[in-house]
């Protein structure tokens, strides 16, 4: 079995989820975690899942499935620069970071809203203090490599 990590979020749901089913199914450390939300209680199989979503879909007119779930998931935290892509990896069971990478090509509007930002950083005024030399290095030696005031 594969630990996977969650949000503080998604323990609260489960927490209300848990209490909910109180009494109602069985909850010891070798059972399932997740049952059907009609008696008789069954453990929730991917397609008992899978039919749930269809139901609900059908409900809303949406087409959303359970793979769209682990495929958002894979997009945000591939996003996130402080989520190494290997991370993700792991956390899909990828065996090559090739079949991960799919999640870092970015969208139209990811490369529009980049290129925005780009510009506009371009226009801000910098701080004087990235004008002087940088550290390890002195004005008077830099003045003798690359003229007075030119690096």
């Amino acid at each position: 079995m594969q630990q996977l990590p969650a949000s503080p979020d998604a323990f609260v749901w489960l927490r209300l989820y848990q209490q909910e089913m109180h009494g109602l199914a069985p909850s010891g450390p070798d059972d399932p975690l997740w049952w059907t939300p009609r008696r008789p209680f069954r453990p929730l199989s991917y397609h008992a899942a899978r039919a749930m979503f269809d139901r609900a879909n059908a409900a809303v007119g949406a087409g959303w499935s359970l793979h769209a779930l682990r495929h958002t998931a894979a997009y945000r935290l591939a996003r996130d620069p402080d989520v190494p892509i290997t991370d993700v990896q792991w956390i899909l069971g990828h065996a090559s970071l090739t079949s991960t990478q799919v999640y870092v090509n970015p969208t139209p509007e990811d490369v529009i809203a980049g290129t925005l930002a780009h510009y506009r950083r371009q226009t801000e005024p910098r701080p004087a203090a990235l004008l002087g030399p940088g550290p390890g290095y002195r004005a008077k030696s830099l003045d003798a490599l690359f003229g007075k005031g030119r690096w």
